[in-house]
């Protein structure tokens, strides 16, 4: 029993410590993502903030960058998250590193967003680099793997919080990538459960 104490706290310890990376998607109306590119580990949270307009976050390959990846497994995605111009809140969704071993390339799947460089990486390397990755998106043809409105008419905030967990969650888990998360609820409630077990 002490053993599973000592590693129910050493889990603990390990998802307090973990990082959360902010990205915002799409600010001051650009197509873009804020910063390009972050240096993740195993237990780092990656957040993103939808700004004005309706894009995505969706994970694509290094050697095809515009199309959403689909093997060996169904890559995550954030599905479309439209933002009206005037919003002054905006919604967020996020994922936890669960396999830092290779790096992650996402894009923007609303139709010519990738096309334009809207693009972004999760420990890109010197093979493999943003670069080579944002220049490969801007390579190709418009993006016609979907057709959605703008997000013009769109309510702001129509889709804060955690969005897709149920189907991103799953698909993440699979591909070994990350795992859709709700914030630091998952740290309070691992350290909870320590101190529970300790006390």
């Amino acid at each position: 029993m002490k053993f599973s104490a000592v590693l129910a706290a050493l889990a603990s310890v390990a998802a307090v410590s973990a990082e959360t990376f902010n990205v915002i998607v799409g600010g001051n109306s650009t197509l873009t993502f804020n910063p390009t590119s972050v240096t993740a580990a195993v237990g780092d949270t990656i957040s993103f903030e939808f700004h004005a307009k309706n894009h995505t976050v969706t994970q694509s390959t290094f050697a095809n960058p515009c199309a959403q990846m689909t093997t060996p497994t169904l890559g995550i995605d954030s599905g479309y998250v439209p933002v009206a111009a005037d919003a002054t809140s905006f919604p967020v969704w996020s994922f936890t590193m669960t396999n830092a071993s290779a790096p992650l390339w996402f894009y923007c799947k609303q139709t010519g967003h990738c096309a334009k460089g809207m693009v972004f990486a999760v420990n890109p390397t010197a093979e493999k680099s943003f670069t080579a990755f944002q220049s490969a998106a801007m390579a190709t043809a418009a993006n016609t793997s979907s057709t959605t409105p703008s997000a013009s008419a769109a309510a702001g905030g129509s889709a804060s919080g955690t969005a897709g967990a149920a189907a991103a969650s799953g698909s993440a888990a699979a591909s070994g990538a990350g795992r859709v998360a709700g914030g630091a609820a998952g740290a309070l409630a691992a350290v909870g459960l320590a101190a529970g077990l300790l006390l």
